[in-house]
């Protein structure tokens, strides 16, 4: 009896297990635990953009179909199908949250964000809105949960649209949404 001998996972054979996982919704990749089988030559880089072997993914598509099998897993990130564990790299957030729809004003505030694959998800408790500053120029760098660990990286443009909507709150200027009150600048430290 042999055995089929064992090749390393390529774009490829992820491409093709993450189509067979698909079905409603999202594939379960928090239940999927297959063996690590090493690295894979692909990276997200810091504007949403996939590479695979140093050329960016041009197939929207089949950008976001590997999205579907993202999952990390500490600071590190992989794609996984029931059989498959391979690490990527990802030079900040995996998403961009590339537009958002207010709903209400004021504390009765629902930001739904939009991510550069699609993904739909409302900020609120279970989906914080984070704003890390860097140290040195205290530039702000905005985050959205959007589903198990994997964060959007809010863009510009809806930065800029977010803080228009903004409120001080307790000492803090930040942007309600779903109840909760997220915090961007400390209200003194405003112009």
């Amino acid at each position: 009896m042999s055995k089929e001998p064992i090749t390393s996972p390529s774009a490829e054979s992820l491409a093709e297990a993450a189509r067979a996982a698909q079905g409603k919704g999202l594939p379960p990749v928090d239940k999927w635990n297959p063996e690590f089988c090493g690295d894979l030559d692909m990276r997200i880089a810091r504007d949403g953009t996939w590479f695979y072997l140093g050329t960016p993914i041009g197939r929207h598509e089949l950008v976001k179909l590997f999205s579907t099998i993202l999952k990390r897993e500490g600071e590190d990130y992989f794609l996984v199908t029931p059989v498959e564990k391979v690490g990527i790299t990802v030079d900040d957030a995996p998403f961009v949250a590339v537009d958002f729809e207010p709903e209400g004003t004021g504390e009765a505030q629902s930001l739904i964000f939009e991510t550069n694959v699609g993904d739909k998800v409302l900020a609120g408790p279970a989906n914080p809105i984070r704003v890390v500053r860097d140290a040195e120029t205290g530039e702000p760098s905005p985050y959205v949960l959007v589903r198990a660990n994997l964060e959007a990286l809010i863009d510009r443009k809806s930065f800029y649209r977010l803080v228009e909507r903004g409120a001080h709150h307790e000492g803090w200027f930040g942007v309600w949404s779903d109840g909760a009150f997220f915090k961007v600048i400390p209200s003194d430290e405003l112009p």
